[in-house]
């Protein structure tokens, strides 16, 4: 009997945002409850930090380069994706919600298709239980995969003022969060790598309570599952498809940007309350681990396969490093990021950088940029953080351990040398085995192919 699969994917959700990736414990209890079924990994992080091209990117088990889908556009003909292959060996499929995240719709081929507006504009948990049941109770007794895509905790966040501007009339049968944070409440203290404001802290807490609805559909979904009676033969993944939409978050390559918090629960696989926090992983690896679950060969593709460490392999070596990527905003702005990470350090390489151009992306929208901008005139430290997000520096260079916030740019120290010098090889190295189309540009930045001589 093949393995059915249940998919549910946060939008915009910081990885340290639920509780058990210590987040306030009372935002995520759906998911806390589902982490302790099954197994958190602390080092998962999605391919590219913006919605479409991280998704095509999971669905492909292909870099963005590869697979074509570099942002807002579709996948490369030919591309093999995920339901493709789970249709060869019979499995019926289904996805609901972010229907066009991935593109072009048609080539995935999908045997059921709930779009937004038939959630509650993607935020209604009583609708996502009653599709998902409705999913279920059709599949003829045949094996099945489900992406259940929350559209939470995406702007506008409730409560939010641009809510109303957004979704018009349709806000007001949105329905609440079963949990409704206050910026007063401790809750609602910003992360690390931005600024205690007011502004910050109410956009912080309108986040908390969307992140709070994301949760309501986990658990009406969950819910839905147990009661269908084929839990106990289900895999069931849940991940955020980026960080959340702030600045130094969404569309960057800064720890908080592409770290999404996974959770795995498989009966009679995975051991209920397992931990993975050494292991580097990227959902890439999503794809060839969905097909081995089924029973399909994944092909070649640039994933790997995490049953062995879902079934608690001692014996594989891990990955030492990760690679992230960033091309284009949802704005069609073209920002060119590379981004090595080990259990030290991180290392952004911004191509796009040349100390004229501006960044500009949605992560600016909403009440914390504007606060920050506001501070910069009487405080000389936000003046820095906002100055140096506007134009950054070629190389940025991270000691993840004493400053896992990204406060303090190394990649200028000499004391740092030898670090920046193994994350370029590193970078280099991955950059030339996929193929990146940059390589070039790279080389002419950094050195690189003299570096990786020397190295």
């Amino acid at each position: 009997m093949r393995t059915n699969i249940l998919f549910i994917t946060a939008d915009d959700m910081e990885g340290t945002t639920p509780g058990v990736f210590g987040g306030a414990g009372d935002v995520t209890p759906a998911l806390d409850m589902l982490a302790a079924e099954g197994m958190i990994f602390g080092r998962a992080h999605v391919a590219v930090a913006v919605c479409q091209p991280s998704r095509s990117a999971i669905m492909t088990g292909l870099w963005p380069h590869r697979n074509g889908a570099e942002g807002f556009e579709p996948i490369h003909d030919g591309v093999p994706v995920l339901t493709e292959k789970l249709a060869e060996v019979g499995y019926v499929t289904g996805i609901l919600g972010k229907v066009n995240h991935l593109q072009p719709v048609e080539r995935f081929g999908w045997d059921t298709v709930v779009e937004m507006r038939e959630l509650g504009l993607g935020r209604d948990p009583g609708r996502y239980a009653a599709e998902t049941a409705r999913f279920l109770a059709n599949t003829d007794g045949r094996p099945w995969f489900l992406m259940v895509n929350a559209h939470d905790p995406h702007r506008p966040f409730h409560g939010a003022d641009d809510e109303r501007r957004a979704f018009g009339d349709a806000a007001a049968a949105i329905p609440r969060p079963s949990k409704v944070f206050s910026p007063d409440g401790p809750a609602a203290t910003p992360p690390a790598y931005l600024p205690d404001l007011p502004e910050v802290r109410q956009e912080y807490a309108e986040y908390l309570s969307s992140a709070r609805r994301c949760d309501d559909v986990v658990g009406a979904v969950l819910g839905e599952l147990e009661a269908s009676g084929e839990a106990e033969s289900t895999l069931v993944v849940f991940l955020s498809d980026n960080g959340m939409a702030f600045p130094f978050s969404k569309a960057n390559c800064y720890l908080q940007s592409t770290r999404t918090p996974l959770i795995v629960r498989w009966p009679g696989v995975v051991a209920a309350g397992s931990i993975e926090g050494d292991r580097f992983l990227t959902m890439l690896d999503l794809f060839p681990t969905f097909c081995e679950a089924a029973g399909v060969e994944a092909g070649d593709i640039d994933g790997e396969s995490l049953v062995p460490v879902l079934q608690g392999s001692p014996s594989l070596p891990a990955r030492t490093h990760v690679v992230t990527v960033f091309h284009e905003t949802a704005g069609k702005g073209r920002y060119e990021m590379r981004c090595v990470q080990d259990a030290r350090h991180g290392y952004i390489w911004n191509g796009w950088a040349d100390d004229e151009t501006d960044y500009r992306a949605e992560n600016m929208a909403g009440l914390t940029w504007p606060a920050m901008v506001e501070a910069a005139d009487r405080d000389e430290a936000i003046a820095a953080r906002v100055g140096f997000y506007l134009k950054r520096r070629r190389e940025e260079l991270y000691d993840l351990r004493a400053d896992p916030a990204g406060l303090h740019d190394l990649s200028n120290d000499p004391r740092s040398a030898a670090a920046l010098a193994a994350a370029r090889r590193a970078l280099r190295t991955w950059m030339t085995e996929t193929s990146d189309p940059l390589l070039e540009l790279y080389d002419a930045h950094t050195g690189g192919a003299a570096s990786a001589a020397k190295g």
